[in-house]
């Protein structure tokens, strides 16, 4: 026999696409070559696996070797497709043959990497990969990989997966049946939170801490505005540690995103994530890209928070790019030869100073600002109209005073612990899930007006303010949908004046931050010396 057929899996976002690596011994001078849209690492595939296969004890056939991945139009990238290749050589030279092998051939995938050794290295991508392809409709195929593996995908737990640690073990298998290893159990450590987080240790900022129970209540995205040090990026910080734990299927999908860049945080296992960029982050970062494709910061942050601190700071190719995720809560990235799609259902927090030097609107001798209103139009302007409509709700912040930071200003009581705020949150979203199977954030607009239904005098009011401010139809909506949260926190089955009230003031405060009218009478009084 000088032909063989042996399965494996490229793996395009999420999905595990089939490929089949065909491999023909012929006649000729010795020469190996693969075929099939392969990449550099593929195409460098040819040294590891002939030196992996001398290595484990086995001959490498001196003849003409083709191997070809089919299909051809498909782009194949990584190492993963080693071992398959390493395993069609050694059918077809009649190295490895059984009758296990002829009957359960075509129903083994193999995937992995290969080291000179003939070991099996860890591949990226191996959890999306293991959990799509326990999605395909084939109950009796069984996916073979690297042992090194085992750890991150011990939260699926199938007797459908195998580890195996080298080629030679891969090898026993087929001809003897040797036993491979299965799932291993989760790991204790993997369920743990983190270290705790407290809301006492903010000081002040009663309206910023009210609109971050509401933003994590709903997953409504939420801006900051304020001078350094007021507590900007530790609310941010806790409204994370606010949400409850993700379910099964969320951390299983939140696993998969992570796997295809090597990243799976065991010890945060079904926590929901928390990522802070660097304004300098490009658009490719956030979003995703390169070649091959890659998830970025908001697919990363999938079921979570992300955090941008220094919003204006941004380029604004990126910060314009996370418009259409935002709505879609998802990311569509299109190349030459590739279009995938990557999650994004996040939850976007964002910080900023109310100008460059960060001390606008501060009334203290002390720190005064000294921007001209047109440094201050064009730092704000670096924000667009569109994007800043994306917002549900604003807050102003002030620097706290001395009674507040030395802790006279309040008594902690126990409506306000971390371990309250959080159960309130936790209730206010399981009325939500009860009631609509969604978050109050992700509403469409038809289970809006079914689901958040106003009195007579609470849109009465919702009108006035919209005609007065020019509200865009988003914008009404997104005011509905934070009033209809307010409600859940509040125990209100109906939307009333109070929660549509609150609702609009966040909403204003949204509105207000990129409007250059405001500039010069909101200036400090103070002069400098």
């Amino acid at each position: 026999m000088s032909f063989s057929i042996v399965q494996s899996r490229a793996i395009a976002a999420l999905t595990p696409l089939p490929v089949s690596v065909e491999t023909d011994l012929s006649n000729g001078l010795p020469q190996f070559s693969i075929v099939g849209l392969p990449d550099t690492a593929v195409r460098e595939a040819k040294e590891r696996v002939r030196s992996a296969i001398l290595n484990s004890g086995f001959e490498f056939p001196s003849r003409r070797i083709t191997v070809n991945l089919a299909p051809a139009d498909l782009p194949k990238d990584s190492g993963r497709f080693d071992l398959a290749i390493a395993i069609g050589i050694l059918i077809a030279s009649g190295q490895i043959q059984s009758a296990y092998l002829s009957s359960r051939l075509s129903q083994l995938i193999f995937v992995g990497e290969l080291s000179l050794t003939g070991g099996l290295l860890p591949i990226r991508g191996a959890f999306a990969m293991a959990a799509g392809f326990l999605h395909e409709p084939s109950a009796e195929s069984r996916l073979i990989l690297p042992l090194a593996n085992q750890t991150e995908i011990s939260a699926i737990g199938s007797v459908r997966l195998a580890f195996a640690s080298s080629l030679r073990e891969v090898a026993a298998h087929l001809v003897l049946q040797t036993l491979l290893m299965g799932c291993k159990p989760m790991p204790a450590e993997s369920a743990a939170t983190g270290p705790a987080m407290d809301w006492s240790e903010i000081r002040g900022q009663s309206l910023a801490k009210r609109a971050a129970i509401i933003a994590a209540a709903g997953a409504h995205n939420l801006l900051m505005m304020g001078p350094p040090g007021v507590g900007k990026s530790m609310i941010a910080a806790r409204i994370a540690a606010l949400l409850p734990g993700l379910s099964h299927a969320q951390a299983c999908e939140l696993a998969a995103i992570q796997s295809l860049l090597g990243a799976i945080d065991l010890q945060r296992w079904q926590r929901p994530p928390y990522r802070s960029p660097h304004h300098s982050a490009s658009s490719r970062a956030l979003i995703g890209g390169g070649q091959p494709l890659r998830p970025g910061e908001i697919s990363l942050a999938h079921h979570g928070v992300l955090f941008l601190d220094e919003l204006p700071e941004f380029p604004r190719d990126a910060l314009e790019s996370l418009r259409e995720p935002l709505e879609r809560h998802a990311v569509e990235i299109a190349r030459v030869r590739d279009r995938v799609c990557f999650p994004a259902n996040f939850m976007l927090i964002a910080a900023m100073n109310p100008c460059p030097c960060g001390y606008f609107g501060v009334r203290h001798a002390k720190k005064i600002c000294r921007c001209s209103p047109d440094r201050i139009l064009r730092y704000r302007s670096r924000l667009s109209g569109p994007l800043m409509d994306r917002f549900d709700m604003a807050v102003t912040m002030e620097s706290p005073t001395a009674q507040q930071l030395a802790g006279l200003d309040a008594t902690p009581t126990q409506e306000s612990s971390s371990e309250t705020l959080r159960d309130r949150v936790e209730q206010a979203r399981s009325w939500q899930l009860r009631r609509q199977a969604c978050l109050n954030s992700r509403l469409g607009v038809q289970a809006l007006q079914i689901q958040a239904e106003c009195d007579p005098q609470a849109k009465q009011l919702l009108m006035q303010a919209a005609a007065r401010w020019g509200w865009s139809a988003r914008s009404w909506h997104r005011v509905i949908r934070v009033a209809r949260t307010i409600a859940d926190i509040d125990g209100e089955d109906q939307i009333k004046i109070p929660q549509i009230a609150e609702a609009i003031e966040l909403r204003r405060a949204a509105d207000v931050v990129a409007e250059a009218q405001d500039f010069e009478p909101a200036r400090s009084t103070q002069q400098p010396a």
